[in-house]
């Protein structure tokens, strides 16, 4: 699988004249999948932050999909692929859902789905 490390960065604050003062570089981009990856496994304070930062990449770049992995994601994979023991702990709650509004998808045409 290819992946680049924090090949781009996206302004998602600015000033008055329009000019940007805070950017969001997401940690991997797959191009096969054309998909974004934030991993945050640090303190609720700096995942409070992130959250923020990819609900507002939302905002103002629908087209881009970015999917953001928290630590319990994280350990889980690390003991899936053998990386890593499981924990003698239980692993951190992950959230109910992702930060920003749902996203809608388009299922196709109504009366098709009906008749299925």
């Amino acid at each position: 699988m290819k992946w680049e490390y924090e090949p781009r960065e996206f302004p998602i604050e600015f000033d008055d004249a329009g000019e940007p003062t805070k950017f969001f570089r997401p940690d991997f981009y797959l191009p096969g999948d054309d998909l974004y990856i934030e991993i945050t496994t640090m303190s609720q304070k700096l995942v409070t932050k992130k959250n923020r930062k990819i609900r507002r990449l939302r905002e103002l770049h629908p087209d881009i999909d970015c999917k953001i992995f928290y630590q319990r994601d994280y350990l889980s994979l690390l003991v899936k692929y053998g990386l890593e023991e499981p924990p003698d702990q239980e692993l951190p709650a992950a959230p109910t859902r992702l930060p920003g509004p749902p996203r809608v998808e388009d299922l196709g045409d109504e009366e098709q789905i009906a008749a299925g």
